[in-house]
């Protein structure tokens, strides 16, 4: 057996990879549980396509046939319920473990200098998730696959000039349809997710390069002991893989309980209606997206003209690309940024207030509740670059807190 590694490494890099970016990364000792959603996430993204690739083999990408081809795999396909439970259930456990990554990197400054193009391309993940997860949304056609496909589809046509083409090309024609199911199917398993795959081998590349962040903000590379290593560091190979499969073992069975026990989450993570076939003629009361995508959505709705309400949303989504340079403080982590950390909290709290709003029938006991949602999340981008720059912190230790 030691022949056979010893001929697999003389031909390939593997030691020297493993040394690189294993035994010989060095990272702070000082992570906490947050630090556990990157690897999560990871796992689950190998889940989603082991997963998917079992779909696929049975999916039939017609309108006549999607929807029996799904219901064929949950209830004539061998284990197929377990594998659609666990594709769609992993979606929302996904977006979880995406929010929970992000706010970390709110929370501590790992989007400021020299870490500015690491949150770029993962906040890029992010937004091309959302896209993955539209296109896998609309495959199932139930009516409110179907139905919000037509809405959000619909959305593009509110782009000048080139509008309605573009909705005519994402549809391949007047409505959702057969052509319709094709182009999302390629694009969800093929070329969206081979964008998304590069981008995430990106991110690590880039993590790679500048090294973690921490909860104090201190670089551990400026203070080294006289063998040339992080004297705050440890090797991440054994201590934090070791950590990564005990937070595995919790989280997988976290998610086989849920997959179990709970599929659906009472309609959170799959709602009942897509439950019934599509029927463009029995339209939905209120087609609301997934709570992943809800608070755009809430944030769209708090502006009564159509175009300015997507102008919005639009803003919404972009403004966070821009956060290493909208911070002005000196200080990094908000441990040590008492403002800056309520004004993290106060927008946790109002994004997730949008999620659920945005799940709710646009009744207007929840306009207001939308708009100050919405002034209060672009307010914290637009106020922060000012804020930021006169906010007082608290010193900051030289070393890091174990």
């Amino acid at each position: 057996m030691s022949k056979v590694i010893d001929w697999f490494n003389a031909r390939f890099p593997a030691r020297e990879m493993m040394r690189e970016h294993m035994t010989e990364y060095y990272a702070p000792k000082n992570f906490n549980i947050l630090y556990y959603t990157g690897s999560l996430l990871l796992l689950m993204i190998a889940l989603q396509l082991l997963s998917g690739f079992f779909l696929m083999a049975h999916y039939v990408p017609t309108s006549q046939d999607a929807y029996n081809s799904v219901q064929g795999i949950m209830y004539d396909t061998k284990w197929g319920w377990l594998v659609r439970y666990m594709h769609v259930d992993g979606v929302s456990l996904i977006f979880i473990l995406l929010y929970l990554h992000m706010g970390r990197g709110l929370l501590y400054g790992s989007y400021r200098n020299p870490r500015e193009l690491l949150w770029v391309i993962g906040y890029l993940i992010y937004v091309l998730m959302m896209g993955e997860a539209f296109f896998g949304y609309i495959l199932p056609f139930g009516n409110l696959s179907y139905w919000a496909g037509q809405v959000i589809t619909s959305i593009i046509h509110a782009v000048p000039i080139i509008g309605p083409g573009l909705t005519t090309l994402a549809r391949g024609g007047p409505g959702v349809g057969t052509a319709t199911l094709e182009r999302f199917l390629a694009l969800h398993t093929v070329l969206w997710f081979l964008i998304l795959a590069a981008c995430i081998g990106l991110h690590i590349l880039a993590l790679h390069k500048v090294g973690s962040n921490n909860p104090d903000g201190i670089e551990i590379k400026d203070r080294k002991g006289a063998d040339g290593t992080p004297l705050d560091g440890i090797p991440f190979h054994p201590y934090y893989t070791v950590k990564d499969i005990f937070g595995v073992g919790v989280f997988l069975t976290l998610f086989a309980a849920i997959i179990f026990y709970a599929p659906t989450m009472h309609g959170v993570f799959l709602e009942r209606t897509t439950f019934f076939r599509a029927n463009p003629m029995v339209s939905l009361p209120d087609v609301t997206p997934p709570w992943y995508l809800a608070p755009y959505y809430a944030m769209l709705r708090a502006v009564p003209n159509k175009y300015e309400g997507i102008v919005l949303m639009a803003l919404a989504v972009v403004l966070p690309f821009f956060m290493p340079w909208l911070d002005r403080c000196k200080v990094r982590s908000s441990r040590y940024r008492p403002v800056y950390r309520f004004m993290i909290l106060l927008m946790a709290v109002t994004f997730f207030t949008l999620a659920y709003v945005g799940e709710q029938p646009p009744l207007p006991k929840y306009f207001l509740i939308e708009r100050l949602g919405a002034a209060i999340y672009i307010g914290f981008y637009l106020l922060l670059p000012i804020i930021s720059r006169f906010e007082p912190t608290r010193p900051v230790p030289e070393r890091v807190r174990s």
